[in-house]
């Protein structure tokens, strides 16, 4: 499917074509307000985080699901620090 995402290393959308499948994507189904982290994507050598609420997913070059140990406090820590 073609996903719209924000690439912070470029300072732009860009769209991908993602396949979201249970081999390469975590989901958090305790998460629901605006802010948190929906679910975790690797994509390309590449992490793909997607949240709650109306913004993109962000895409974080050379990082991946088992970097983070599949987690949601890491991966809201990893995008703190990549957006600032």
């Amino acid at each position: 499917m073609e996903l719209t995402v924000y690439n912070p290393q470029k300072g732009r959308l860009e769209t991908l074509s993602v396949e979201l499948t249970t081999e390469n994507t975590t989901k958090f189904t305790f998460s629901e307000k605006p802010g948190d982290i929906a679910m975790i994507t690797d994509w390309s050598g590449d992490l793909l985080i997607i949240g709650h609420g109306r913004d993109y997913p962000i895409r974080i070059y050379g990082s991946s699901r088992s970097q983070i140990n599949h987690d949601r406090i890491q991966a809201k820590e990893l995008l703190r620090r990549t957006m600032r």
